[in-house]
């Protein structure tokens, strides 16, 4: 899935957006609306972002998952297998869940205070009164959405495009690097 994304200006339009994308068949699960005016978008009856779309939670914890997972690996693995110690191989699989969870609980903590990378480019603006409206389209229908939009909403300016999935391994630009 890919994910558009555009900024508009103002909340009037936002919904014209929202009516035109329910009419093409777009659901409320595959577009987010940022705003600093929630309660605008509540009274409006718009489909806000949630905490997954606004923050990095999810990356966060998939990052911790990962490394708990190699905490795991190189310290119950070894003592698994070298340790010398006579317990059932329960304890040493619940001792590795554990580590995996609570490297995942831990990533929590980070990720639920940071702004999603993919929209943190955008702060400026949702700051300044404008919406983001991130449309999630298939990678085959994503032309035809931005001739929608493009016909239907001039107002609405495309500021780019990105996936729908979040990568654990993204930097805070968004993009993947090996060195820094």
């Amino acid at each position: 899935m890919k994910r558009l994304f555009y900024l508009v200006d103002s909340i009037d339009s936002v919904e014209s957006i929202s009516d035109d994308l329910h009419k093409d068949g777009i659901t409320n699960w595959r577009f987010h609306i940022v705003s600093k005016d929630e309660a605008g978008l509540y009274t409006h009856r718009l489909h806000s972002a949630s905490v997954l779309d606004k923050t990095d939670l999810a990356r966060f914890v998939e990052r911790g998952l990962i490394i708990g997972g190699l905490f795991a690996l190189c310290f119950v693995l070894p003592l698994a297998l070298w340790g010398g110690l006579d317990w059932p191989a329960s304890a040493f699989v619940a001792m590795g869940v554990f580590m995996v969870l609570a490297g995942g609980w831990l990533g929590g903590f980070g990720g639920i205070g940071t702004e999603n990378y993919r929209i943190r480019r955008f702060h400026k603006d949702i700051e300044a009164g404008k919406y983001l409206v991130m449309v999630d389209v298939s990678g085959a229908h994503v032309k035809q959405m931005e001739a929608l939009m493009a016909q239907n909403h001039p107002e609405a300016a495309l500021q780019g495009e990105g996936s729908s999935f979040n990568n654990p391994f993204a930097a805070a630009d968004g993009r993947v690097h090996v060195l820094h």
